[in-house]
């Protein structure tokens, strides 16, 4: 069986102004009636796959988490609370202890809590082919197939070989421009969707041999962590002594074990409005409607209103969002300047 670590400390700055410090996208229903969270433990909640996961996330986010689960009858096997956030890198370290701790023979999947995988059974079925590699002590990671030229994301390039199978990984390539990326398409490259499979104990000898101060920190937090019933404090002090760095590039782009494997599975990293707006059913216009809005004489928008109505007339290509924190309009072209934009806004 398989140990989930749900990564669940982001703070989904680029969803501004619906996702805030308070309420990241990963506790928002972005795609459906669950929110991507809930989502990402159903996806899981398979027990002769996977174990109950572990869900590693920020102090302040807590009770969020907890309520979630308990609303959809879902259960997680350890709620770990992060001080302060320290990139990926720490948290899966920590993971991989507590893992390797229960089981010396684990096999951890890495995933994060605010990811878009609609289909679940094709997501299990994509996973399982990974386990032999992983058992032979591979870091077997999920590419996911290009749809468009992405520049927001990091490609795989897998050595040749047919796509159907587990390949070794020739390098990593971190979000190229566009012209790029579309070289990187046509020559079979994948997208980097963050998920991997690998022995606890494999992780940890990585992070022993890439970043060992990674790995003390994530010890040292563990041993000093207050203990409830439901959750699991890292020590402040101990912690904050952790590398801020994330798992890519700590193990990813330095290991020589590395195998990759082309998803059976759609997938979106919902990072930024128009991967909300991709994921929304559409009218004949092209627009996406969520909360009471009206739009006439427009075209291939987003509006998304929470908590306030909204009005649209003879726009086209635009993101509207409006809560009652904010209001953001803004192309949806252009929607990867937000996360300055907002950050900018509530400093008003």
């Amino acid at each position: 069986m398989i140990q989930p670590v749900i990564l669940s400390g982001g703070e989904g700055k680029r969803l501004w102004p619906l996702s805030r410090p308070e309420r990241p996208k990963q506790f928002l229903a972005l795609t459906g009636a669950e929110t991507l969270l809930q989502q990402t433990v159903r996806r899981l909640d398979d027990r002769a796959q996977f174990r109950p996961p572990i869900i590693i996330g920020g102090a302040s986010q807590r009770f969020l988490i907890a309520e979630q689960l308990r609303a959809t009858g879902l259960t997680a096997g350890r709620i770990v609370l992060e001080p302060m956030g320290r990139n990926t890198a720490p948290a899966l370290a920590v993971g991989a202890l507590l893992a390797a701790a229960d089981d010396p023979d684990a096999l951890i999947l890495s995933t994060h809590a605010d990811h878009a995988i609609p289909d679940g059974e094709a997501f299990r079925a994509t996973v399982a082919r990974g386990i032999g590699a992983a058992e032979a002590g591979r870091v077997v990671l999920f590419g996911v197939t290009p749809s468009y030229p992405a520049t927001a994301y990091g490609y795989i390039q897998p050595v040749a070989g047919p796509a159907s199978e587990v390949r070794d990984v020739a390098t990593f390539l971190e979000k190229p421009d566009e012209a790029k990326a579309a070289t990187l398409i046509a020559a079979g490259c994948l997208w980097n969707s963050g998920i991997f499979l690998m022995s606890a104990a494999a992780l940890i000898a990585e992070l022993e041999r890439h970043e060992p101060a990674v790995l003390d920190a994530a010890r040292a937090a563990i041993a000093a962590a207050e203990a409830d019933p439901d959750f699991l404090r890292l020590d402040p002090a101990a912690f904050a002594t952790a590398p801020a760095i994330a798992i890519d590039h700590a193990v990813m782009e330095r290991t020589s074990n590395a195998s990759v494997i082309a998803a059976d599975f759609a997938w979106s990293d919902i990072g930024a409005w128009s991967a909300v707006w991709d994921v929304q059913d559409r009218d004949d216009n092209g627009n996406a409607v969520v909360g009471p809005a009206v739009l006439e004489a427009s075209t291939g928008s987003l509006v998304y209103a929470e908590g306030t109505r909204v009005a649209v007339y003879g726009v086209s290509g635009l993101v509207i969002v409006a809560t009652p924190e904010g209001v953001l309009v803004a192309p949806l072209a252009e929607d990867q300047r937000v996360r300055g934009l907002g950050q900018r806004a509530d400093e008003l």
